[in-house]
């Protein structure tokens, strides 16, 4: 059957893109008009995106290509650009069209007050549009170039309030460290050029090219691997995951946006829409597993022992996506990780906005600064517990669905990375249950200090904690609802999800031994944080006072920051030392050395062409005397 309506996808990147514009050249006249224009934008970008999305889940719709325009030609060789619309994408479209809708919503009363909030709402549009148009991408170079630009613009959200040394550091660094993983896409890119038949890049002839198997097997392993560098910089596989924490120093909404449907979410769509690659890779797709396991496990434990709420959730969110790159990684099919990634945007997007709600409410991000919220932000409290108990895969939340079906294919494909996702869930549970008591249950703990952004804006925070306005109280009703329901689209009894990514028949049993243990893992990290931290049955620092050294370890994120100045930064300023004192001391050094000489030159010449008589004669007697001197030298010379 053909699309109706697919052919219309350009217009879903368009609409922000149009609306960045129009916020751009007129932001300030527009006014509260500037903020509607954005949300209006992102309002028809996600009816075009649902349009395809209900269409091509009611029937068996051909993915649509549109390829007709020549952007590059050398030679016999033409680089086309367009649009592409399959399964695959047209699930994210939905999810960064929503996520980012009700993100546009939040922010008019999270940024209300705010003298450039005209530049923070072109700024989340020129973002929505980077990450669509990398969704929607007919061919490698295209989704490059969107990949790019989604970088360009997380650093000027996470830097936005650049005033703040804070900010700004983050921003540089969440840049710089992402382009790492940028260089080895880039080379991933050049070596299917030169390998691919045709040298073509479009992704259809990639999937012909790499299921046939067509390439040298080492050379699928080497684009494979760096493929996944580009994907562990914007998904903040480890090592590349410390700007990630870093990034929380932008607004709270552009947290949600990263974190739930934009860049981070970008690193695991690539490796899902370039699965054939790693397909034809057992050694690519080990390196995939092992290094999403371990950053999930890793991240977990580094988040039991943060005290900055949002912190914690990004610590949080860098695990989860090690599930998804784990999932991925175990090679069945791309099916789990995408599972994970759709009901992850929902529940990590309540789960910022939550946060952002309290922070707007009591003026801090320390968890140790806050306590008996419930009582005065019912709305925020009901909803964060959703999320929370999403997070944790309590059933029947949504993470439950996608948690348990990645932990059941490593089950029965990789016992190890099974264990590995287990007790990873155990310390996801435990330090999101640290969080919910610490910060909504039991009595306040200390009196409100300045809050993260709004003290910025010169706001009056005297005021006791109360509810959130509508605005934003409204998109954490709809992402519960979502963090609610979203799981039941693909379940052990009903795998419609698999069958409509992949196209392919998937075998629908429950593996009861996987759901017992996850929901143990679950159950008993809530349980634990419960008597810890609502009960006080066990003392709060078993862990800090009997080894203080453990503590330290995770408080400061195993050191990987210190390890990384040593090793790499302060290495880096002394070669740019080095180099800096070569370029004023030699390069520019010479360059002033010729500059002098000539003026020099040209100053003495001055002096001598003085229009006086007597100094021309005596020029001329010392020029002869130096000239009889030369010749009476010479035959000297020659006599001897």
């Amino acid at each position: 059957m053909v699309s109706d309506y697919s052919q219309y996808a350009w217009l879903i990147p368009l609409f922000p893109l149009l609306a960045f514009l129009a916020l751009t050249a007129m932001g300030r006249q527009l006014k509260d008009l500037g903020i509607y224009i954005s949300i209006l934008a992102m309002l028809l970008s996600f009816i075009v995106a649902l349009l395809i999305f209900v269409e091509r889940i009611g029937g068996h719709v051909e993915d649509y290509t549109w390829d007709k325009m020549n952007w590059l030609q050398v030679g016999d060789f033409t680089l086309k650009m367009g649009f592409e619309v399959t399964n695959l994408n047209s699930l994210m479209l939905v999810i960064v069209t929503l996520v980012s809708l009700l993100v546009n919503v939040y922010s008019k009363g999270y940024m209300k007050g705010d003298e450039r909030i005209h530049v923070f709402f072109g700024y989340i549009a020129l973002f929505s549009f980077s990450m669509l148009g990398l969704v929607i991408s007919e061919n490698m170079l295209e989704l490059y170039i969107f990949w790019e630009l989604v970088g360009v613009c997380s650093f000027l959200l996470v830097g936005f309030w650049y005033f703040k040394p804070e900010a700004k550091a983050a921003a540089k660094k969440a840049f710089i460290v992402t382009r790492i993983g940028d260089v080895g896409l880039f080379i991933a890119i050049l070596l299917l050029y030169v390998y691919m038949p045709g040298h073509a890049l479009d992704f259809t002839s990639i999937h012909n090219a790499f299921t046939t198997g067509k390439i040298d097997p080492t050379i699928v392993t080497w684009i494979a691997v760096l493929i996944f560098i580009g994907a562990m910089g914007k998904s903040g596989q480890f090592p590349l995951h410390t700007w990630l924490p870093d990034a929380m120093e932008g607004p709270t909404p552009i947290s949600a946006l990263i974190h739930a449907a934009t860049m981070v979410a970008a690193g695991v769509y690539l490796v899902a829409r370039t699965f054939d690659i790693f397909h034809a890779s057992p050694d690519a797709l080990m390196v995939v597993a092992y290094v999403g396991g371990f950053t999930a496990i890793f991240a977990a434990t580094i988040g039991i022992a943060q005290n900055d709420i949002k912190r914690i959730l990004a610590y949080s969110t860098v695990s989860q996506l090690g599930y998804m790159m784990m999932a991925l990684g175990i090679g069945v099919s791309f099916t789990s990780g995408m599972f994970h990634l759709f009901t992850h945007a929902f529940f990590k997007a309540l789960l910022f906005l939550g946060a952002g709600s309290v922070i707007h409410a009591v003026h801090t991000q320390n968890i140790n600064e806050m306590g008996g919220l419930s009582r005065k932000m019912k709305i925020t409290t009901w909803t964060f517990a959703i999320g929370t108990l999403a997070l944790a895969g309590i059933f029947p939340f949504a993470g439950f669905w996608s948690k348990d079906m990645i932990l059941t294919e490593a089950y029965e494909h990789n016992q190890l990375l099974f264990w590995v996702g287990v007790i990873a869930a155990f310390f996801t549970a435990f330090y999101m249950s640290r969080l919910f008591f610490l910060v909504f249950m039991g009595s306040p703990r200390a009196k409100a200090v300045a809050s993260e952004d709004h003290d910025d804006h010169g706001h009056d925070h005297a005021h006791e904690p109360h509810e959130s306005p509508a605005s934003m109280t409204t998109p954490l009703i709809v992402l519960a609802v979502l963090a609610i329901v979203a799981g039941f689209v693909n379940t052990p009894f009903n795998e419609w999800l698999g069958h409509w990514l992949t196209g392919q028949e998937h075998e629908e049993t429950a593996n009861w031994t996987v759901i017992i243990l996850s929901t143990l893992a679950g159950v008993l990290g809530i349980g634990l944080g419960y008597l810890i931290y609502l009960k006080r049955t066990i003392p709060r620092d078993i862990v800090s006072g009997k080894m203080p050294w453990l503590y330290t370890l995770l408080n400061r994120k195993y050191f990987i920051d210190e390890i990384y100045d040593v090793i790499v930064v302060k290495p880096l300023r002394g070669l740019g030392f080095i180099l800096e004192l070569i370029d004023i001391y030699i390069i520019d050094g010479i360059v002033r050395l010729v500059a002098f000489t000539v003026v020099s030159l040209g100053r003495l010449g001055s002096r001598l062409q003085n229009g006086q008589l007597q100094s021309y004669g005596v020029i001329m007697l010392l020029g002869m005397l130096i000239l009889a001197l030369a010749i009476a030298g010479r035959r000297f010379i020659h006599a001897g």
